[in-house]
């Protein structure tokens, strides 16, 4: 199974159109089974599209024909897709996160982990996951968390959110970003081991330094000591191993395309 995650940064981008066509060329070679969108943005001005193998997940969601989503489904028949909106984004985006899937989608979850669910406050936090025709036993999920350090809303509690909602849930995936570096200790990342929660690029047979983001991007420029950081991630809820976990769209494997860098992750075949 390959397994691929990417904080998209979407409309927000330049050169939008030419950076789409990388990423759909990119999963066209690389065949993820399962993909994670964060930042996936709708213009709100937008008129209501027509939708290509979409599952809904909030069934009040309006699809707009800019949606980021929609966009790279159209050029990736193979995929199914779902998406939901989680708030404003820079005042004129319904900013939301989304799966790709290349078998069918038969069930979504949505849990919201922040302290409040108002769309109009940026700090607002869903998690949203998949269950599969192809592995109907395990969930997948697109998160993209708080910081440790946000004074209003910690990363600490919306960790505890999260692991009472997926109580039940049985073998899960979390693909994204989740804005806890994993150089740091003491923080997010050793809360999330410790709760027995395992970072699949640890255990990759093969890997590269991993690097997916620097301190300029947009929510840790006030950290001016920030470098580069391992923020993007994929974890498992149990024991796993994986073959290799690469960094991508870094330049080096595939252009950039956004202000992160994917991770692509392939499982050792059982």
């Amino acid at each position: 199974m390959k397994l691929l995650t990417l904080n998209t940064h979407s409309l927000v981008e330049e050169d939008y159109p030419r950076k789409l066509k990388i990423f759909t060329d990119a999963v066209s070679a690389e065949k993820p089974d399962i993909i994670a969108l964060q930042e996936v943005n709708q213009s709100r001005t937008e008129t209501a599209a027509n939708t290509v193998r979409y599952f809904p997940a909030d069934h009040t969601a309006v699809i707009r024909r800019d949606n980021h989503v929609l966009n790279a489904a159209k050029l990736l028949p193979e995929y199914f897709w779902t998406w939901v909106p989680i708030k404003l984004g820079y005042g004129r985006f319904d900013e939301g996160i989304a799966l790709m899937s290349r078998s069918q989608i038969l069930e979504t979850a949505i849990l919201t982990v922040s302290a409040d669910d108002d769309y109009s406050n940026w700090k607002t936090r869903k998690i949203l996951g998949i269950r599969t025709k192809a592995r109907p036993k395990e969930w997948f999920f697109s998160v993209h968390y708080g910081r440790w350090d946000d004074e209003d809303d910690p990363f600490s509690e919306q960790w505890e959110r999260t692991l009472s909602q997926l109580d039940g849930f049985g073998s899960v995936w979390l693909m994204g970003d989740f804005n806890n570096p994993a150089e740091v200790r003491g923080e997010g990342y050793d809360l999330m081991k410790k709760s027995g929660f395992r970072d699949c690029f640890t255990c990759a047979r093969f890997r590269d330094e991993g690097f997916t983001a620097d301190g300029q991007i947009d929510g840790w420029k006030d950290k001016r000591s920030v470098g580069k950081m391992r923020i993007d991630q994929i974890w498992h809820s149990g024991r796993v191993s994986a073959e290799s976990c690469f960094t991508v769209f870094n330049g080096e494997n595939y252009p950039v395309i956004s202000d992160h860098f994917g991770v692509l992750l392939l499982q050792n075949r059982k």
